[in-house]
C-alpha cells in the first residue's frame, strides 16, 4: 500500500508512523508538506507552497479559512506536477485543509483525517474563556472566529472516508452527528527515543551529575515544564508561581523548562502591555526569581528524552485543549507527571495510580504536590512505574500501529465496497466518512 501523509509542518503527527511503515514489506509511504524540516527517514517527501495566504485585509474571522484554502490548493499543485505518485490511501490533518482537493487527483482514492479539535466559543469545553482568573477582556470576535475556525474541520470531516481524534475528550468536542464517525487513536509515543533510562538517572550515587549540560549535585531535585510556547494556554504563569513557592521551601530543587518564548496558541500578547513575551510578563507579575529556572530553548527528541527521564516530577498543564505529546513522552520516560485536572489530562492521569493531579488555578497545590514529591521521591516511583507501563502497553508506537493499520485498511476497503455498491456517482459528493 503506498500512503501519503500530508501535514504543512513536516513531521507533524504522520512522521514517526510513515517512518515505521516504511520499514515493513509492501508499504510505500510520500510526505507532502510546507515545511519538510530535516533528517533521513527514508520517506520521500514533496514540498509544497500555499496558493495563498490571509491578507491583513481579510475579516479576522475568515482569516484561517482562507489559509487552509492556500494550503488545499498548494497541495494540489504539487501533486498536479508529480504525476509519477499514484497513492492507495490519502492520510492528512483535518483542518488544515491539505487533504481536501486529493479527491480531484485521486477519485479512487481513499482519505483518512486526523482531527485534533473543534472550537467552542463558550462553555466548559471552551479553552477561550477558561482563563477568566486573569480577568482579560475578551473582545467580541474572537468569540465570533472560534465558530467559523471550524468551517475547514466540517468540509474535511465531510470529505474524508475516516476519520480518528486522539483523545476520547477531543472527539467529544465534535456535533453528535459525527460521533459514529471519529473513533479515537492515539498519535502513539516512540518508545525507541521516550522510555525509561533506569533509577540510575534519579540516583544519588555521592557524586554530581550533568543534566542537560548543567552540572547538579547528587541530591539536587530536577522539575521539568514542557511547551511549545510559554502561555496561558498551556499555565505557564501557573507553573511560575507554583516553581516560586517550591523554591521557597525546597532550596536544591532546578527546573528546566524546555520551549520557545513565544504564543503558539491564544492571544495573550494582547493583553501583556509593554512586556516582550507572556514569559517575561508572568515572571514579573509573580515577582519570580529565576537563578532556578533553566530555560533550555527546544531541544532535539534525544536530548528531552534524556531530560524527562532524569527529572523527579515533570509538571503539566493546560485549559481544555489538545493533549501535548510533552505529558505522554514525559510518562514513557519514566517522570512521574503532576498534572492539571483538566481534560483531557485527567483522561489518562488517575491520581494516586500513575501519576498526580491539581487544580488548574491553584498554584499552592501543586506546590503542596510537588514538596511531597521532591522530600522523598522514592516513595512516587511506583506511580511513575505505573505511567511507564500504561504507555509502552497503550499508547505507544508498538501497541498503536496495529490499530492504524487496521483503520488504513478498512478505508481502503470501505471505499471499495462503496463504489462497488453505489458506482461512480460517489466520486462526485456526498458524506463518506467511516
Amino acid at each position: 500500500m503506498h500512503v501519503l501523509f500530508v501535514h504543512p509542518n513536516h513531521p507533524g503527527q504522520f512522521g514517526h508512523i510513515a517512518e515505521q511503515l516504511q520499514r515493513q514489506p509492501g508499504w510505500r509511504c510520500t510526505f507532502v508538506t510546507a515545511a519538510p524540516g530535516s533528517g533521513d527517514d527514508g520517506v520521500e517527501r514533496v514540498v509544497y507552497q500555499p496558493a495563498a495566504v490571509a491578507k491583513p485585509g481579510t475579516h479576522f474571522c475568515a482569516r484561517t479559512f482562507e489559509n487552509a484554502v492556500g494550503n488545499c490548493d498548494g497541495v494540489y499543485q504539487a501533486l498536479s506536477a508529480r504525476p509519477d505518485i499514484r497513492p492507495d490511501l490519502v492520510v492528512g490533518h483535518g483542518g488544515f485543509g491539505t487533504t481536501l482537493f486529493s479527491k480531484e487527483l485521486y477519485p479512487d482514492v481513499p482519505v483518512v483525517n486526523l482531527v485534533e479539535h473543534y472550537y467552542h466559543p463558550h462553555g466548559p469545553l471552551s479553552d477561550i474563556d477558561f482563563r477568566k482568573d486573569l480577568g482579560w477582556k475578551i473582545e467580541p470576535e474572537t468569540y465570533q472566529r472560534a465558530r467559523c475556525r471550524n468551517a475547514m474541520v466540517l468540509l474535511d470531516l465531510q470529505n474524508c472516508d475516516a476519520a480518528y481524534a486522539p483523545t476520547a475528550f477531543q472527539k467529544s468536542l465534535f456535533p453528535a452527528e459525527y460521533e459514529q464517525r471519529i473513533r479515537v487513536l492515539f498519535d502513539g509515543v516512540d518508545r525507541a527515543i521516550y522510555h525509561g533510562h533506569g533509577d540510575r538517572l534519579r540516583a544519588c550515587t555521592g557524586g554530581r551529575r550533568k543534566v542537560a549540560g548543567v552540572e547538579l549535585g547528587a541530591a539536587t531535585r530536577v522539575v521539568t515544564y514542557v511547551s511549545r510556547g510559554f502561555e496561558s494556554m498551556r499555565g505557564f504563569d501557573i507553573f511560575v508561581r507554583a516553581a516560586k513557592l517550591i523554591a521557597a521551601e525546597h532550596r536544591d530543587v532546578v527546573f528546566f523548562v524546555v520551549g520557545a518564548d513565544r504564543i503558539a496558541y491564544g492571544g495573550d500578547m494582547e493583553h501583556i502591555g509593554d512586556q516582550p513575551s507572556f514569559r517575561a510578563w508572568a515572571m514579573a507579575r509573580h515577582e519570580v526569581d529565576g537563578s532556578q529556572l533553566v530555560f533550555t530553548g527546544r531541544l532535539p527528541r534525544q536530548q528531552l528524552a534524556l531530560l524527562l527521564a532524569a527529572s523527579d516530577l515533570h509538571v503539566y498543564l493546560t485549559v481544555p485543549f489538545v493533549l501535548s505529546w510533552s505529558m505522554m513522552d514525559a510518562m514513557s520516560c519514566g517522570a512521574l507527571v503532576l498534572g492539571s485536572a483538566t481534560p483531557p489530562v485527567m483522561e489518562v492521569i488517575r491520581h494516586g495510580e500513575n501519576g498526580l493531579l491539581a487544580d488548574f488555578f491553584d498554584a499552592e497545590a501543586f506546590a503542596r504536590q510537588a514538596l511531597a514529591v521532591l522530600r522523598d521521591p522514592a516513595e512516587f516511583r511506583p506511580l511513575a512505574r505505573a505511567a511507564e507501563t500504561m504507555i509502552a502497553e497503550q499508547y505507544s508506537l508498538e501497541a498503536v500501529l496495529p490499530q492504524m493499520i487496521a483503520m488504513y485498511r478498512d478505508a481502503a476497503r470501505g471505499h471499495r465496497s462503496s463504489r462497488l455498491v453505489a458506482g461512480p456517482a460517489l466520486d462526485r459528493g456526498g458524506d463518506r466518512c467511516a
